[in-house]
């Protein structure tokens, strides 16, 4: 089974206008990743997005990110965000 996680945009390369290459540096509890931001072109820094194998597939707001992450440490999947 896969599992999207959220994550906190920290900046944006790219611009909406090439969507292929507009990408996001999100945080993941620490860890920094580069997604592609193609399914969200709307999105900006501070923004929590859903991201499933490196897109990003819909922004939440920063309330539904933080039940998600009560969730994973429940499960013991994240030590602490």
């Amino acid at each position: 089974m896969c599992l999207a996680v959220p994550g906190r945009i920290e900046s944006i390369t790219g611009s909406q206008a090439d969507l292929l290459n507009i990408k996001g540096q999100v945080n993941f509890g620490g860890i920094l990743k580069e997604v592609s931001l193609a399914y969200v072109p709307q999105a900006k820094p501070g923004d929590y997005v859903i991201v499933h194998v490196g897109f990003a597939l819909s922004i939440v707001d920063q309330e539904e990110a933080m039940k998600v992450f009560e969730y994973l440490k429940e499960m013991g999947e994240i030590e602490g965000i």
